[in-house]
């Protein structure tokens, strides 16, 4: 299963990249965002612990997980491995790259196909669309709105 949302962003790809790549200043960039702490630190790889809601209207619901995650800024991408967590096994690629007037970011969410019925049922009919989709589109629309107001890294 693929989830993919995609937004284009008047600003340039690396200062697109900073604010995505940067997921210890989450909670206080993204309103969605409570927590990130990073578990196990490195220049291009670490291991963070996320907590954000989903909203229902006035309702949120507390989502929480790990993830390794791999900078790789010289090609505008960046890996997440969900290793804890509902979604575990979740493999998440951000890619940033220019586009006209500015950057283009895609977030693509993917699981193995070779999970069992059931299993693939949860992630097509829950997971994605109700959970990974919305939160996504949220993360791409603030870090848009920061970019585009011209908000400091």
């Amino acid at each position: 299963m693929d989830v993919c949302n995609t937004i284009a962003i008047h600003g340039s790809p690396e200062s697109v990249y900073r604010f995505a790549a940067a997921v210890e200043r989450w909670p206080e960039l993204l309103p969605h965002y409570r927590a990130v702490v990073i578990l196990e630190a490195g220049e291009r790889e670490r291991l963070v612990a996320m907590h954000c809601v989903r909203a229902f209207g006035p309702l949120g619901w507390p989502c929480r997980w790990r993830a390794r995650q791999e900078l790789r800024p010289e090609i505008g991408v960046i890996y997440f491995t969900h290793v804890a967590g509902p979604a575990r096994g979740m493999e998440v690629e951000w890619c940033i790259e220019a586009a006209h007037e500015g950057a283009q970011a895609t977030i693509r969410h993917r699981v193995s196909p070779d999970r069992p019925w059931w299993s693939d049922l949860y992630w097509r009919r829950v997971v994605g669309p109700i959970f990974v989709r919305p939160i996504a589109a949220r993360t791409l629309q603030t870090i848009k709105q920061l970019v585009e107001d011209g908000e400091s890294e």
